[in-house]
């Protein structure tokens, strides 16, 4: 397909993305961009030999990979794929049919569509992650982690991403809930990756637990203030708690007592903070609409 990239990030994939490369080909995907974060095996030469254009990363982590595809990437339509053989070529079509029919234009494999070679502790992970989106950002989603996607050129133009790591996939997501973009989850299979995992579990996963809570602070400020807020506030009610209890002992704690008023009335301003900036988030929207309805009378 001329309007469809395959852009595949790699590292150290010599296993694999040979017959990755073959099965895009012979399902007639002409274009396929290989960004390669300095492999010491031979993912590069295979790649090249398969017919892959390949380039060499500039700088490190899989998120600088894959703007860097994005920047040079002319295709209407981009495929991302990992390098490590845990997603087939075959279900591609499940990602490009909902941007054809024009229904969407971020498409996600659901990893958790047919079930998949996770841990348990992976699957835990993972269903945090998702359900903390969700209530950080009002849409309910099942994978957005996942390393299978397709957008679109335009869709890609309206995202401002920033990160370098693992995080990425998150971002796109977050981005595109803020910019409005067509989000739509396709089940895919997920199959058991060969050789050792890049992804820390741990590490990345605190990483993109705080990708979601820094990014909230444009989408919903609420729920960044409002976690603030709380927790200053039941840090107050915890200490106060203990001020009463000592009162009745006859015991005064002057400082204390200033402590808990100060968790308090903080806590308290946070959540106004966080009001204020719905109301603000809620305004640009309404903005925004309007420009585009504008846009549309033109």
């Amino acid at each position: 397909m001329k309007e469809v990239c395959i852009l595949i990030p790699t590292l150290n994939e010599e296993a694999t993305i040979g017959g990755i490369i073959q099965e895009f080909k012979h399902n007639g995907f002409e274009h396929i961009l290989v960004i390669d974060g300095n492999s010491t095996d031979a993912t590069r030469e295979i790649a090249t030999q398969e017919g892959a254009r390949v380039e060499v990363q500039r700088g490190k982590g899989k998120g600088t990979a894959v703007r860097q595809g994005f920047e040079v990437i002319e295709e209407e339509i981009i495929v991302i794929i990992d390098g490590d053989g845990t997603y087939l070529p075959s279900e591609v079509k499940s990602l490009l049919e909902p941007i054809l029919k024009d229904e969407a234009d971020h498409v996600i494999g659901n990893r958790f569509g047919f079930g998949g070679a996770f841990s348990r502790s992976h699957r835990v992970g993972n269903w945090i992650l998702n359900k903390v989106f969700g209530l950080g950002y009002g849409v309910k989603l099942n994978d957005i982690l996942s390393g299978y996607r397709a957008l679109t050129k335009d869709s890609l133009k309206k995202m401002n991403l920033r990160k370098e790591g693992f995080e990425i996939e998150t971002e796109m997501v977050v981005e595109s809930v803020k910019r409005g973009i067509r989000i739509k989850e396709v089940p895919i299979r997920y199959e058991k990756r060969r050789g050792a995992s890049k992804l820390n579990f741990i590490r990345d996963g605190l990483r993109i637990l705080y990708t979601l809570y820094v990014l909230a602070r444009m989408y919903n400020p609420m729920f960044y203030f409002g976690i603030i807020g709380t927790l200053f506030i039941a840090i107050g009610i915890f200490s106060g708690f203990y001020v009463v209890l000592e009162w009745y002992r006859g015991i005064t704690h002057v400082l204390l007592t200033v402590f808990t008023s100060l968790m308090i009335i903080s806590g308290i301003q946070f959540l106004m903070f966080g009001q204020l900036g719905d109301l603000l988030v809620s305004l640009q929207k309404d903005m925004i609409e309007v420009f585009r309805e504008l846009g549309r009378k033109k």
